[in-house]
């Protein structure tokens, strides 16, 4: 596999892995300090959102290394 393409699907992993951790953190956060955030009424709902964008970017994951296998050390352990 050339390296723009190993590079390509690397950024495509980390990119995803990011999003994940950002609506993760959002998540946690709303859970233990949902008295501070004003402008979300409706905590749960929020939530949802938020666990919706992680299942987007899990998706595309499990997409990328089921069509899309990699040699990579890095990306092995992404089911």
């Amino acid at each position: 596999m050339t390296d723009h393409v190993q590079e390509i699907k690397c950024a495509l992993y980390n990119h995803a892995q990011g999003q994940i951790a950002k609506h993760k953190t959002n998540v946690m956060l709303m859970m233990e300090r949902s008295v501070g955030v004003g402008e979300h009424s409706n905590i749960v709902e929020t939530i949802e959102k938020e666990l919706n964008e992680i299942a987007k970017y899990q998706d595309q994951l499990t997409v990328l290394n089921k069509y899309f296998p990699s040699n990579n050390k890095i990306m092995e352990g992404i089911k």
